[in-house]
């Protein structure tokens, strides 16, 4: 029967060789549709401008030297800024 050359020719395989394939770590491969595929290419396109930005952003960033401090207008900061009142 079929089965029985596959695992005989498995076998012969294997007696031949040690080399195995590797497992599959992921579902195969499955049909979309346009819709779906092209709304995958924009998102994937949106991530990839994002990141290109985040980059780019931080390239001049350091190009500039220009350091970026945490702005708290409520906290304790800006306590040190305010004059201090008579309590008279």
């Amino acid at each position: 029967s079929t089965e029985e050359r596959r695992l005989r020719d498995k076998k012969h395989l294997n007696d031949i060789t040690a080399a195995r394939l590797p497992p599959l770590h992921h579902s195969p491969a499955k049909l979309l549709s346009i819709e779906e595929s092209i709304a995958i290419q924009i998102q994937q396109k949106e991530a990839y401008e994002g990141m290109q930005a985040k980059l780019a952003a931080q390239k001049l960033a350091e190009r500039l030297n220009v350091k970026m401090l945490r702005f708290e207008p409520e906290g304790e900061a800006s306590m040190q800024y305010r004059e201090a009142r008579d309590e008279d």
